[in-house]
């Protein structure tokens, strides 16, 4: 996959893209809990795809061009803060651990969506003050779950779809 950075880059901006329209659409779901913020987590899938067959750095970049643009088009500064600090925590987490080989992509998946979870509530803490650590243990759980979806889903693909996606056909 290295070889060809045309291509790697063509696939992280279809990545991309596809991570900026799930993303809109979760934001159109209705909560699925009556706490906010939880979502399901589907554009974090491209990020999963990124990581295992493009790599970390590809996988950072896209999530922060996914965050930023959805920030000024929908969510603003504020999220995009919090996204941000959940983003890179939870590919540093991914990354960490697909490289020992010793995960699975489902555990590193929930590996991630816990980090991503524990990111943004750092940053609250920060901005809003020690008083929101209560809701750590329901976004963790969240997260967790989302990870756990979100793993299933990008093991899938990479089994049916990985090498094609790779371009190693």
């Amino acid at each position: 996959m290295k070889k060809n950075s045309t291509y790697r880059l063509a696939l992280a901006g279809m990545l991309t893209a596809v991570m900026f329209i799930i993303g809109y659409v979760e934001s159109l779901l209705p909560a699925f809990f009556a706490v906010p913020g939880i979502k399901p987590g589907f554009a974090n899938i491209p990020v999963m795809l990124a990581i295992h067959l493009i790599d970390w750095k590809m996988a950072l970049a896209m999530s922060a061009a996914r965050i930023l643009l959805s920030g000024f088009t929908f969510t603003g500064l504020f999220a995009c803060i919090y996204s941000l600090a959940g983003s890179i925590l939870s590919i540093c987490v991914m990354t960490l651990l697909k490289k020992t080989g010793k995960f699975s992509i489902v555990g590193i998946s929930i590996a991630g969506g816990a980090a991503h979870n524990i990111g943004q509530i750092t940053v609250a803490v920060i901005v809003l003050g020690s008083a929101v650590w209560y809701y750590l243990p329901v976004l963790i759980v969240s997260g967790i779950a989302a990870g756990l979806l979100t793993g299933i889903v990008t093991g899938v693909i990479i089994k049916n779809f990985g090498g094609k996606l790779s371009g190693d056909q």
